[in-house]
């Protein structure tokens, strides 16, 4: 059997069509979740990018003991037990963050691609004159990332040239090229639809034709107060143009792969690592960034940014169902080595949910877990999500912790010192009863908000987390 791992940065899992979005045109990822599992309750493990691909690779909750960092030379991967084990493994991206600086997670695969150019990727000289689409203070790191990105795309012409169809296409090409290898591994990781959100303008024309106003593609991470309602629509058709584009190409992949007549033995997994605020709880972005002031911080992980989409596709498979279990990334890597019948390596704090899709267990969390790295205790606005049936537990620290600056990478993997934006406390959500989650509960029910602290005590324990480490997450 094969594996196909796709992951699509960013992707907020109710702009999909198949987990309820009425408006955005993803016709491609909804057939094919119309013959695959699709989870309703998958929650990104360790947040943001980097740490969320660490969770991938090594099958752990890698917050609870590293930062926004390269791939340790000592971690069991993936990629190596799949190589040890006779498979071809290749990784083909345009996700920066995971290969430039030495963040090495090619480690373990026979062969690996690198599309450049994305983000604040260091690749084009050309002296190219510059000009924002909008106002550089709407912009999160304009004179970085966006620099960047505007140098490496002058040059494009064509839907073809843009990020997720290079990726895409590449990996069509290799499959082309690869597909009656006796076994394999693909990953594929695509950063869009990730900012900044560039799209062909047909796309965006689909979402808000006529609009005059300033392209805000890389909207500042914090509070939305700086743009106005027809600004923030804008914003919204940006990303959704960006998401029906990663649409069309990742549709190219799949109608390879039936071409090839792969999906009778190849599994396939769709995921992304976390969402993002178009002015939910009045923020936009998934962090606190505002340049102009040099702030950085981090911002509380809601509904939309912690709910992820999971959608995977088991060879044979002619039917779709829903599940309901709890799932997380650290669960990909041991499904997949229990799906190829390769022994545990013992190192994983991750759960193969193939019994729940067999039908042999109901379930293998009761609840799920999202955070960035809890190693430096509850600074810069540092919050643990904890989401049951009922109830999301926004957990802020033990009390006596809870401190202002500190410098630390959590935000995007540069040292900086880092702050709260405003007070930082415990908030507790029934999100049955509120799904937006507007009501702080947690005067009202500190019983519920304790018994859920618990069991992210029990949880923090039984993954190894250091006593250093837990001291700042032991209060309520």
């Amino acid at each position: 059997m094969n594996v196909i791992l796709v992951v699509s940065d960013t992707l907020r899992r109710d702009f999909l069509g198949c987990y309820g979005n009425s408006w955005i045109h993803t016709e491609n990822i909804d057939k094919f979740a119309k013959d695959a599992v699709i989870f309703d309750n998958a929650y990104a493990g360790s947040f943001p990018t980097v740490p969320n691909r660490l969770d991938l690779f090594t099958g752990k909750f890698t917050f609870t003991y590293r930062d926004w960092a390269p791939l340790p030379q000592n971690e069991v991967v993936l990629a190596e037990v799949l190589s040890k084990s006779g498979y071809v493994t290749m990784l083909i991206a345009d996700t920066p963050h995971i290969l430039k600086d030495g963040y090495n997670f090619q480690r373990g695969f026979y062969g690996w691609e690198w599309i450049r150019g994305q983000e604040n990727d260091r690749h084009s000289t050309d002296p190219v004159d510059i000009k924002f689409p909008c106002d550089p203070k709407k912009l999160r790191n304009p004179y970085d990332a966006v620099v960047h990105y505007l140098k490496n795309t002058y040059w494009r012409r064509h839907e073809s040239d843009y990020f997720v169809a290079q990726t895409m296409d590449t990996a069509i090409r290799w499959l082309e090229r690869n597909y009656k290898q006796d076994r394999f591994f693909l990953y594929v990781d695509t950063f869009d639809p990730h900012e900044p959100w560039d799209p062909p303008r047909w796309y965006v024309d689909m979402y808000d034709p006529g609009y005059e106003g300033e392209e805000i593609i890389y909207p500042r991470y914090g509070p939305a107060d700086y743009l106005t309602e027809k600004e923030l629509k804008h914003m919204r058709a940006l990303y959704a143009g960006e998401v029906t584009l990663v649409d069309r190409w990742v549709g190219r992949l799949l109608a390879k792969i039936e071409d090839l007549e792969l999906f009778d033995n190849t599994a396939i997994i769709f995921t992304t690592d976390h969402g993002f605020y178009h002015g939910e709880h009045n923020l936009t972005g998934k962090s606190i960034i505002i340049d102009e002031k040099n702030y950085h911080g981090l911002a509380p992980l809601y509904e939309e940014v912690a709910h992820i989409p999971l959608i995977v596709r088991l060879p044979d498979t002619d039917k779709s169902w829903r599940c309901s279990t709890f799932v997380q990334p650290p669960d990909i890597m041991p499904t997949i080595l229990d799906l190829l019948r390769i022994e545990d390596t013992g190192t994983m704090h991750g759960k193969s949910f193939l019994p729940v899709i067999k039908g042999d267990v109901k379930s293998i969390r009761e609840f799920a877990v999202t955070s960035p790295s809890i190693i430096y205790g509850p600074v810069a606005g540092q919050r643990i999500t904890v989401t049951t049936d009922e109830w999301r537990l926004i957990y802020a620290g033990n009390p006596e912790e809870i401190r202002g600056s500190a410098v630390t990478s959590i935000v995007d993997g540069i040292p900086r010192e880092q702050h709260p934006l405003g007070e930082i406390r415990s908030e507790l959500y029934n999100i049955k009863e509120d799904p937006q989650e507007r009501i702080n509960l947690i005067d009202k029910y500190p019983d519920v908000a304790t018994d859920i602290h618990s069991k992210l005590l029990d949880f923090l324990k039984s993954t190894g987390t250091q006593e250093k480490y837990l001291r700042f997450w032991d209060r309520i």
